[in-house]
């Protein structure tokens, strides 16, 4: 029985329930790799990266948070004297503005490591 609830309690809580959410920054950059670093969010902000275009030229990107109303919206940027249309992308959970990580993800990780350790726990309890 107590095994039961364990589990819906680790099931119900949602990704981030720890509270803080990180976003990755990147200064705005022509480079096609922007590694960035590790930044935290205000409660009202996602994580976002934007992809901005020129004719003519190529193209720029920048990461970091922002207020989810200005998640979607198109704006000029100006980048080493030339005008770009900056687009922002937005995504909602923690760190999802960085580059995807080929082992399937932190947090699948984490979340089978917890419900291993709950687990081996209570064996030894009951």
């Amino acid at each position: 029985m107590v095994l039961g609830w364990l589990l819906l309690l680790v099931m119900a809580l949602p990704p981030g329930t720890a509270g803080v959410k990180h976003c990755v920054f990147c200064e705005l950059t022509d480079s096609t790799t922007c590694p960035g670093t590790h930044m935290r969010c205000g409660d009202d902000e996602d994580c976002f990266t934007g992809h901005g275009v020129a004719p003519g030229v190529g193209p720029v990107i920048n990461k970091g948070c922002v207020q989810a109303t200005s998640c979607g919206h198109e704006e000029p940027i100006s980048y080493m004297g030339v005008t770009y249309s900056l687009t922002t992308d937005c995504c909602t959970g923690h760190l999802c503005n960085g580059t995807p990580d080929p082992t399937g993800g932190q947090l699948v990780g984490a979340t089978t490591g917890l419900a291993l350790g709950v687990l081996l726990l209570l064996r030894h309890l009951l």
